[in-house]
């Protein structure tokens, strides 16, 4: 299995996590078809989603598979008015990442980050390692601490 930059960066800050390899389908990169894959509860299994924000520009949200991110919401809590999904084609100039496997981790800036409440629900959690068909399997206090996360509430 070859590591990810992303990995490389939490190896190098000491956070312990496990990479988890999944089969992944073109046709199919949602969080349902990852945690069917990894034969684990969706509300474990997190999505990364990156925004922008009227005032403040690029941010990012990580929250449960199942859930859609409330635009509202997201906008209060970044400090922004209004906010809308980044156009997928800035996807990967921005990030440094592709549709499917956008991790918190290892972006190519430093955005602010604001991760589901209901993450610290649980020991560990699944996220993007940073490439399509693979996962971290993190505990979502190490995520926090290390992304400098806040929290996006319920």
């Amino acid at each position: 299995m070859i590591k990810t930059n992303a990995a490389r960066l939490l190896d190098a800050a000491g956070i312990h996590y496990e990479l988890i390899p999944y089969e992944f389908s073109e046709e199919d990169l949602s969080a349902q078809h990852v945690a069917a894959e990894l034969g684990e509860d969706i509300d474990q299994v997190f999505k990364t989603l990156v925004l922008r924000g009227d005032r403040n520009g690029i941010f990012v949200c990580v929250i449960p598979g199942d859930f859609e991110v409330d635009l509202k919401v997201a906008a209060r809590i970044s400090g922004n008015k209004s906010c809308e999904m980044l156009h997928l084609r800035e996807l990967l100039p921005t990030t440094g990442y592709i549709r499917g496997g956008c991790s918190p981790v290892g972006m190519k800036r430093t955005f602010p980050t604001f991760i589901h409440e209901s993450a610290l629900l649980y020991d560990y959690i699944y996220i993007s390692a940073g490439q399509r068909g693979l996962q971290f399997k993190i505990s979502p206090q190490d995520l926090f601490a290390y992304t400098g996360a806040g929290v996006y509430p319920v």
